[in-house]
């Protein structure tokens, strides 16, 4: 799964990847990304700009338009049949910017937290479904982050990850009115080899912590009793 992540880059290092997409004068970034918490998303029935919207999806047949956290995550394997998913697969795509997630590993009773990005430095761009709840003429817009199976690299530490959208080209077609076979096929683990793992600080456990320090890397060979 995906349950925590970081988006705090500057708005030169976005519109090098983005450089359609509008950001906006006050950016609200952070370092410690949590469920039911607002974040960037450019979806695709406007995606020249970002959007801040909340993360874990609510249906839009909901009843009461409670966001308990639940569907943060989708599941790639069937999503197109899942009632909470098959009319966003098909109809509301987006993508979801990060600079890193952050995953745990458990060591007997402990997770110990590591920092998940890629190689090359760039931007991960994770395929998300996003949907709107509307209360009267109130409208809540919400997204859910889709996963998959482990890379080699992740193996070691999860059994899930984000589905990583690691083109213009993959973008542009996750963003577009592509059939449903097509976007599909664009749905599966990311290639080996091309992330950079390192443990870091317990702090991003709360998610009253948001602060540099929590990209620091930490030795490996650290008691998992400091």
């Amino acid at each position: 799964m995906c349950g925590r992540y970081s988006f705090f880059v500057s708005k030169e290092r976005i519109q090098q990847q983005l450089p359609n997409v509008e950001t906006g004068e006050n950016m609200r970034l952070s370092y410690n990304i949590a469920p039911t918490q607002h974040a960037y998303v450019v979806t695709n029935d406007n995606p020249n700009k970002l959007q801040y919207i909340t993360w874990g999806l609510i249906p839009n047949w909901s009843n009461d338009g409670k966001n308990t956290g639940k569907l943060i995550n989708a599941r790639r394997e069937g999503i197109e049949t899942k009632p909470s998913f098959r009319l966003p697969v098909r109809k509301r795509r987006c993508i979801v910017p990060a600079d890193s997630f952050y995953e745990w590993k458990t060591y007997g009773v402990r997770k110990i937290p590591y920092r998940i990005l890629l190689k090359n430095n760039e931007l991960l761009m994770m395929a998300g479904v996003w949907d709107v709840w509307y209360d009267g003429n109130y409208a809540v817009k919400t997204f859910s982050i889709i996963t998959t199976g482990p890379n080699k690299e992740m193996a070691g530490i999860h059994d899930r990850m984000p589905v990583l959208l690691t083109t213009g080209d993959i973008q542009k077609k996750w963003l577009s009115d592509a059939p449903l076979d097509d976007v599909l096929e664009l749905l599966h683990t990311p290639s080996d080899n091309i992330l950079r793992i390192y443990r870091v600080s317990e702090k991003v456990n709360s998610v009253k912590n948001d602060f540099p320090d929590l990209h620091l890397e930490l030795p490996e060979n650290r008691s998992l009793f400091d």
